[in-house]
């Protein structure tokens, strides 16, 4: 039997995000600056950087300017300056424009930009500087030695769909650290274990998500200018379901297109992605693509629950950054600054741990310390309280929202709580509103035009999966899953899937069963968050796998 190579480094960082890449680029800058000399090694589960990396975005520029200050700024891969912003109040058939910028909404002199596109630039950057990159090597175990972190292992490769190994079977390398960086993005898979292994969201909020799904197309020319940007509310959205759409204009007659749902909504059969296509329908939007093309198509989740949901940053010889840590900032529906800025700070006490050959928890407090000193603690503590406002309805949390904006945060109540997005699911019988299919009957036959069925967009996400690898999607308690998450709730999953991995089969005596088709999986982790009772757990596939982003 083979046996683990293992590998030997001072920082080892996991996902190689804005969070990640910025840590290694500070960390390296660090370094060399106070003439230290420390190996760092960043591993990527995608195939390449930014094969993995989707957001809307709009992008707070300043940060680059404190991650790079060698760079001129027009080196970046920004795309296009915001220069007009607006928001959309949008019915079936109409839309009202608002006169003015809902707080904390303000874009102009941003950047729309392509994440994936500025990941593979910081990767370049971080490469000069001497960080080492592997990409295609997926981690899915954390090492310890006597209870602390000590590392990562990469999965092992060349195992059937029953876990048996094959003749190609490669056992997975041992990365052995002295401080391990989590970086993984949103519900990072060892961030999770991390978090549950050594109660890191004790006296914390349940971290609550959105699930983005998103397109960009190609418009006929002056359809929409550069830096031209909406967001919009309402329609298909009801009064109790969270969320609203984007329209970014880019540069070469592109623009990027998505709906964002808070995964908090109560019906079982609500379809993010099928709510997209029925909101391009509208004339406000469909104006702007028809006579378009498709070009890329992608979905993602966003941790939403802001200051209170942040755990605990740091354990022993390890920290956890950017969206793995809930790095958003809500209303602003912006992270990514938050990100660069958080791998940063961790690169700072790294650094201070390692010259003081000290790794400790209480060595890497220093981390937490250093947030709650920064500009990360000055934008999200003023709307510590929005999300969880928005719990019961639009109406209630605009309402408290507004008494947040005069409280500095307080609203009514203080404190806020919140519940876990897997919680809020109802029954059909319970819903006291009509369920997604029967609101939009009529509506859910897609021109492959404008409107798009699951399968046409994950053609276009490039998504693919090695065929000889165990299921990553785990049904944690079958026969549970089947009288509940089945029986009661739907299979919720093959709804709320962005990319058509979960199916009812229904057999000659009526019996139903849950089909996964793993293969499609885009690595949004919604199943993991929403799954009625927690009834699935996302694991990572092997390095390499998952959808193939080239401009998201």
């Amino acid at each position: 039997m083979s046996v683990s190579e293992t590998l030997s480094t001072d920082v080892l960082i996991i996902g190689g995000g804005p969070s990640g890449l910025a840590t290694a680029i500070h960390l390296a800058d660090i370094f060399k600056r106070t003439a230290q000399k420390h190996r760092i090694l960043l591993i990527e589960k995608g195939s390449s950087i930014g094969s993995h990396i989707l957001s809307g975005a709009v992008i707070k520029p300043a940060v680059f300017r404190e991650l790079l200050p060698e760079v001129d700024m027009a080196e970046i891969p920004f795309n296009a300056q915001v220069i007009k912003d607006k928001t959309v109040w949008l019915t079936k058939n109409g839309s009202i424009t608002f006169p003015f910028h809902v707080p904390y909404m303000n874009n102009i002199g941003n950047y729309a930009a392509s994440l994936g596109q500025l990941c593979k630039y910081l990767a370049i950057k971080a490469e000069e500087k001497g960080v080492e990159i592997y990409t295609g090597f997926a981690v899915d175990e954390i090492l310890y030695n006597e209870g602390k972190v000590i590392g990562a292992k990469t999965k092992d490769t060349g195992i059937d769909h029953h876990g048996h190994q094959m003749e190609n079977f490669q056992p997975g390398t041992r990365v052995e650290a002295k401080i391990t960086i989590f970086a993984e993005g949103t519900r990072g898979s060892l961030a999770k274990i991390l978090i549950s292994k050594f109660d890191l969201n004790q006296g914390k909020n349940e971290q609550v998500y959105s699930l983005g799904c998103k397109e960009l197309w190609s418009v006929p020319k002056g359809r929409i200018a550069p830096g031209e940007i909406y967001h919009t509310m309402g329609y298909p959205l009801n009064f109790d379901e969270f969320g609203g759409g984007f329209i970014y204009g880019l540069n070469d007659d592109k623009v990027a297109v998505g709906l964002v749902v808070g995964l908090d909504y109560k019906d079982p059969t609500f379809d993010t992605h099928d709510a997209m296509q029925v909101w391009k329908t509208t004339p406000f939007v469909s104006n702007i693509l028809k006579g378009g093309k498709l070009v890329e198509y992608g979905a993602k989740t966003l941790p939403e629950g802001g200051y209170y949901a942040i755990p605990k940053l740091y354990v022993d010889n390890a920290m956890i950054v950017g969206d793995s840590a809930g790095m958003l900032a809500m209303p602003a529906l912006k992270g990514v600054h938050l990100a660069i800025k958080s791998g940063m700070l961790a690169a700072q006490t790294a650094a201070g741990a390692l010259a003081k050959n000290d790794t400790s928890e209480k060595s890497l407090q220093q981390y937490e310390v250093l947030v709650n000193k920064s500009w990360i603690r000055k934008e999200l503590f003023p709307v510590r309280n929005f999300r969880q406002a928005f719990a019961k309805g639009l109406i209630s949390g605009g309402i408290q929202f507004g008494m947040q904006l005069i409280t500095g945060g307080a609203g009514f109540f203080g404190k806020l709580k919140s519940h876990p997005d897997s919680a809020t699911t109802q029954k059909l019988t319970e819903l006291k509103t009509k369920p997604f299919k029967e609101r939009f009957k009529g509506q859910m036959e897609f021109d492959k035009a404008l409107t798009f069925d699951k399968a046409t967009d994950i053609y276009y996400s490039g998504v693919h999966h090695d065929e000889q690898q165990v299921v990553h999607l785990k049904i944690n308690d079958q026969e549970n899953f089947d009288a509940v998450n089945i029986a009661q709730y739907e299979a919720a999953e093959q709804f709320f899937c962005s990319s058509e991995v979960y199916e009812i089969h229904t057999d000659k005596a009526g019996k139903r069963a849950l089909r996964i088709h793993a293969e499609n999986c885009m690595h949004c982790k919604t199943c993991d968050i929403k799954s009625v009772g927690k009834g699935i757990t996302w694991m990572a596939p092997n390095g390499g796998n998952g959808p193939e982003f080239q401009n998201m």
